[in-house]
């Protein structure tokens, strides 16, 4: 009798799955302690110690630095009850819909998409420099962007004709959103451009045969080909962009907090400021919404795949 019918038939006891590697159950806890004693040493004790600290009145500074004491949820009541957390809030939102989810998504496939017309050397070249921009330190990105965007001798101006304007103050988050497209935009391109090339070439084939534009092709061959790696993209572009801290390097969250998103509102608040305890207790609110959007997208994905 096959183990499938014996596991099925009533009163039979369930056969336990083999043990392929020969460990045997000590073997196997030896074996994986190492990477369980990794995680919990790097995940779970900073995990526990956030949550520790976003309820004491740990500062780094002063009395509470060297006697913290326990305050509850007050420091959750006091930065849900604070202006300037919801506005860090809306512009991180912002950001993350401009930059990554439009931005970075659109460019990436309008690059990946007319890098297959290009003749080989122009591909390189292409790719090159858009990788360039992925690949340069994040402190060396900003310095150029400094030096583009400078209002007295910028690379901009000069372009431009505008001499002194200043790009970062008057239009601080509409600086920081390129910026930001500007570095991510590889991921997304090199992450098409391999969905491109596992769309069947008959499929796009018969539908230029039959008179299709290259919308329709869009619409009806390559994006329902592809829908998975959409959603790929869009779920890790969404989740980096909400946690990037490289805006800082150009605006350091100012003028008047006008660029300041979440994570460059934790960190004012918790080294300069000194409230180490308030900056956990954001950084916990952070990681429930980056919660709440990864379970979206994984809904999303399911409900995909049992439409198909």
């Amino acid at each position: 009798m096959s183990l499938a019918t014996a596991s099925t038939q009533p009163g039979r006891t369930r056969r336990r799955p083999a043990d392929v590697a020969g460990l045997g159950r000590v073997g196997a806890g030896a074996f994986m302690a190492p990477a369980l004693a990794l995680i919990g040493l790097f995940l779970i004790f900073p995990a526990l110690w956030t949550i520790y600290l976003g309820m004491t009145d740990y500062r780094l500074t002063g009395l509470a630095a060297g006697d913290p004491q326990l305050v509850g949820l007050d420091n959750y009541t006091d930065v849900l009850s604070d202006a300037a957390f919801w506005r860090s809030l809306r512009l991180t939102l912002a950001f993350v819909l401009l930059s990554g989810v439009l931005g970075q998504t659109l460019l990436g496939f309008s690059v990946a998409w007319g890098l297959r017309r290009l003749r080989p050397w122009a591909k390189t070249v292409v790719e090159t420099l858009v990788l360039a921009a992925w690949v340069v330190p994040t402190s060396v990105g900003a310095f150029l962007w400094l030096a583009l965007l400078d209002r007295r001798d910028g690379t901009l101006n000069r372009i431009l004709d505008t001499p002194g304007t200043a790009w970062l103050i008057e239009y601080p988050m509409a600086s920081v959103i390129v910026f930001n497209i500007w570095v991510g935009t590889a991921f997304s391109m090199l992450l098409f451009s391999s969905a491109l090339g596992a769309v069947p070439p008959s499929q796009l084939e018969s539908a230029r045969m039959a008179g299709a534009s290259t919308w329709q092709q869009l619409r009806d061959v390559v994006i329902p080909n592809i829908r998975g790696h959409i959603l790929t993209n869009t779920l890790l572009i969404t989740l980096w962009t909400f946690n990037t801290f490289s805006p800082y390097l150009l605006t350091a969250g100012g003028p008047n907090g006008r660029s300041e998103i979440l994570p460059v509102y934790i960190y004012r608040t918790a080294i300069p400021g000194g409230q180490l305890g308030v900056g956990a207790a954001i950084s916990l609110l952070m990681l429930l919404i980056n919660l709440v959007i990864a379970l979206g997208y994984m809904r999303i994905g399911r409900e995909r795949k049992r439409s198909s």
